[in-house]
Parts: structure tokens; C-alpha cells; sequence
């Protein structure tokens, strides 16, 4: 018997061995190199050399840097507070059994499917003063300066990030709500609960580990913006959208000094790692526990 599980668990390390090395050589080495990097000078052509804590005490004593991390945590929490509320309501809308729903949950779909790139062309010929949507319907609401206004230029980084993601959490939160048991909301018919009742007092519940899941993917995600808010904004008007991967991008590549870009690279790491593993305590040591969440 010992012999036939030692076996299944030697077969299983062998299954096991590719992913590790595809992780570590595309996960673990990267991130060493680039912390290596910033402890060096280097203008990414010529000879790389030590520069200690210049770097980080540079980059540390920067007021840009909390600036840009100020946005970052901007566009996060703003995002977040759009993106949730809406996909939860479109997946618990999609999770009927209706056909129909089926074929909109596809059309839903579509804006993840385009590049960030082109979204981001598109809506900034759509919100162009002079010649975009509200010039050619004659909208003078439209025709704002959407981009050359700090407030309005954040508001239309949100708007963007959300109308992109907000198809791929709605089918995440699909799929929860199928999960959830049918019995449960057959029982609260009996008792007289409506639509609104079973929503509150049923789904929401039911939906507290898929909320921390897809929270989880759309805080660190937040982290990695760079394209859409690159060639929408550029990072302004006046660094009003000059979030930390741009900040990266514009130190390292526009300004040749990878050293401080490699701090800021490693900075968005361990954000990102303190902010998973916060979400994940709020789930508790029980992931099984929202199953009895609502009965």
C-alpha cells in the first residue's frame, strides 16, 4: 500500500514539474533580475554597476512617487466601487436559464475581447472636443474637454477600465450564482420571499467567497494598467493619471533609468502581494463556510 502511494505522489511531482519550471523561468527569474537591477545603474544599453541603496533612496524621496501611487489607489478604489455592483447585477441576470441571456452574456463578452490599445484610440476619437461624438450629434455635454480636465480625465479612465472588465467579473459571478444551491431559493418562495428578499438575503451571501475572487483579481489588476491609460492620457492632464506602471514605463524608458524603474516594478510587487493576501483574510480559514451563508 505505502509502495502504491509512493508511487501515485512521484507520478504526481513529475505532472507537477512543468509549471514549476514554466513558473520559474517566466515568474521567479524575472523577478529576481529585476530586483537585482535595482541596486544598479543602467540606462538599458551600456555596463551595468552596483549603485547600493541610490536607487531606492532616490525613488523613496520622491514626491512623484506618492503621487503616482495616490492615482493608483485612485483608479483602484473608484473602479472597484463601479465594476462590482454592476457585475454582480448582469451575472446574477445572466445565471437565468433563458436563452436569450445566453446570447447577451456573448455580446456582453466583446469588449474583452478587443486590445486596450484600440479601446482607448476609439474612445479618444469618440471624446474629442472638436471632432469626436458630441461635435457630430451637436451635444454640448459631449463635447467637453474630457481629457484635458484632471477630474474628467480620471472619470473617463474609470468609465473605460470598467465598461472593459466589467463582461469578464459579470461571468465570474455567473458562474457563482449557478453554484448556488436551487433549493434554497425554492424555500424562501415557499415563505413568501420576492426577487429583492432572495437577492439580499440569499445570493449576496452565497456570493461572499466569488466577491473576494473577483476583488482580488480586479485590485491587482488595477496595479498593471499601463496601456489604455498610456495612449489614452499619457498620464494627464498634469500627472492626474500617472499611475505607478506608467510612472515605471516613463522612468525606464523615456528617462533610461532602469534602476529606479526596477524599484518602482518591485514596489508594484509587494502592493500587489500585500493586497492579495489582505483579501484573502477577509474570506476567513474556511472557504466552504458562505455555503451555509444564507440558508
Amino acid at each position: 500500500m505505502s509502495a502504491a502511494l509512493g508511487t501515485r505522489h512521484g507520478s504526481l511531482a513529475w505532472l507537477v514539474l512543468p509549471a514549476l519550471l514554466f513558473f520559474t523561468a517566466f515568474g521567479i527569474v524575472p523577478l529576481v533580475g529585476v530586483l537585482v537591477l535595482s541596486f544598479a545603474t543602467w540606462d538599458g544599453i551600456g555596463v551595468i554597476t552596483p549603485a547600493g541603496l541610490a536607487n531606492w533612496m532616490s525613488v523613496l524621496s520622491d514626491p512623484g512617487l506618492l503621487h503616482a501611487l495616490w492615482v493608483t489607489f485612485l483608479v483602484m478604489a473608484l473602479s472597484w466601487l463601479v465594476q462590482t455592483p454592476l457585475s454582480i447585477l448582469i451575472g446574477v441576470f445572466l445565471a437565468g436559464g433563458q436563452r436569450y441571456r445566453a446570447v447577451l452574456a456573448v455580446l456582453y463578452f466583446l469588449p474583452l475581447l478587443l486590445s486596450s490599445a484600440a479601446i482607448a484610440i476609439a474612445y479618444k476619437s469618440l471624446l474629442d472636443p472638436n471632432f469626436g461624438l458630441g461635435a457630430g450629434l451637436g451635444l454640448p455635454f459631449l463635447a467637453q474637454n474630457w481629457l484635458g480636465e484632471p477630474a474628467l480625465a480620471m472619470g473617463v479612465v474609470v468609465f473605460v477600465v470598467s465598461w472593459q472588465f466589467i463582461p469578464f467579473h459579470s461571468l465570474i459571478y455567473q458562474g457563482g450564482v449557478r453554484q448556488i444551491p436551487v433549493s434554497l431559493f425554492e424555500a424562501a418562495r415557499i415563505d413568501g420571499a420576492g426577487r429583492v428578499r432572495q437577492f439580499f438575503s440569499i445570493t449576496l451571501p452565497q456570493l461572499k467567497y466569488t466577491v473576494i475572487t473577483s476583488s482580488t483579481l480586479m485590485v491587482v489588476g488595477s496595479l498593471t494598467f499601463f496601456d489604455l491609460i498610456f495612449v489614452l492620457t499619457a498620464g494627464g492632464p498634469s500627472d492626474a493619471t500617472r499611475v505607478l506602471a506608467l510612472d515605471m514605463y516613463l522612468r525606464g524608458f523615456r528617462g533610461n533609468l532602469m534602476g529606479p524603474a526596477s524599484v518602482i516594478a518591485v514596489i508594484l510587487v509587494l502592493v500587489g502581494l500585500v493586497l492579495a493576501l489582505a483579501l484573502r483574510r477577509l474570506g476567513g480559514k474556511d472557504p466552504n463556510a458562505s455555503q451555509l451563508e444564507g440558508a
